[in-house]
């Protein structure tokens, strides 16, 4: 099988250098050229949990190298995807299946839009990664992947891919409910990303303070309002709760989104609490809790080069 992930930050570096452990030719397609011929050289090196190691994998700038896939996986920002898709578009043949592990709302329509809907497959990440350099990567948090197609349906493709996971030591299963997974997740990130961008403060940290652990509950509770009103069934019994739990299991990770704010980086907060306030509107549901997380991130990104 020959699998292509598309975005060498964080996410994409961790999951090419763990699926390099497999016997399949793996791939990582960067933008820059530069960067991809430093890490094609130097290989992904890896540290934290699972230990320091490095793996050597395939890097390249121009997808005609590669050819045609079996896999591709989209690791790119959200607001990076479009751009992305129409990117890899030469690595889709017809039997090409398509991974999103990205984080937010709407990359799956985004994909589908352009390449189809049949060959799209939903995916929910919980590994914590934190990129270090280019191919240079943190192992900060274990987590399960979770994937399924809009469908439902459990197909040959979606099997092989989670027992490639799981043979690589990623723990993998599939879901018949990919949209709920997708809302459970949008929704801890709606209570984490944005306030520990704003406090530059690491997860575990959130829920040690009155004050965040006061905001994170108001964002997460808006966020289930509007899921219950859209008839979404989320995956945990208490999402509070869950929240909170995960805040406590990735106690030191510094969130994806604080990453690209320290390094004055657009984030992707239109794609997680801005989808939470666009629903909410169209929905006439209050969401100022997380309208004023949006406006207070927008505020950050739009002001890195008069910050102190």
């Amino acid at each position: 099988m020959k699998i292509v992930i598309v975005g060498p930050g964080a996410m994409g570096s961790l999951l090419a250098a763990f699926l390099s452990k497999s016997r399949e030719e793996i791939w990582l397609l960067d933008k820059n050229a530069e960067r991809a011929a430093r890490i094609q050289e130097s290989g992904i090196a890896v540290e934290g949990i699972s230990g320091s190691w490095e793996a050597k994998i395939r890097v390249t700038s121009d997808p005609a190298q590669i050819k045609q896939a079996d896999l591709v996986i989209f690791c790119v920002k959200s607001y990076h995807t479009k751009e992305a898709v129409s990117r890899a578009k030469p690595l889709v043949a017809e039997n090409t299946k398509v991974l999103t592990l990205q984080n937010g709302i709407g990359n799956i329509e985004i994909i589908a839009e352009s390449l189809g809907n049949e060959r799209v497959i939903g995916g929910v990440t919980n590994l914590g990664a934190t990129l270090l350099g280019p191919g240079k990567v943190r192992h900060a948090g274990k987590g399960e992947t979770v994937i399924g197609r809009a469908d439902g349906k459990i197909s040959v493709e979606l099997r092989s891919i989670r027992e490639l996971f799981n043979k690589v030591g990623l723990e993998a299963r599939i879901s018949r409910d990919i949209k709920g997974l997708l809302w459970s997740k949008l929704i801890i990130n709606a209570g984490i990303n944005a306030l520990t961008a704003i406090t530059r403060l690491n997860n575990g940290r959130l829920i040690e303070f009155e004050g965040t652990r006061k905001i994170l509950r108001e964002a997460v509770t808006e966020a289930i309002r509007v899921a219950k009103r859209k008839r979404i069934k989320l995956i945990y019994d208490d999402p509070l709760a869950k929240v909170e739990a995960v805040c406590e299991a990735t106690a030191g990770n510094v969130s994806s989104m604080l990453q690209d704010v320290l390094k004055k980086k657009p984030t992707e907060i239109d794609f997680i609490n801005g989808v939470i306030v666009r629903q909410g509107q169209e929905l006439g549901i209050p969401v100022p809790t997380n309208t004023f997380l949006l406006n207070l991130v927008k505020t950050i990104e739009a002001s890195y080069k008069l910050a102190l």
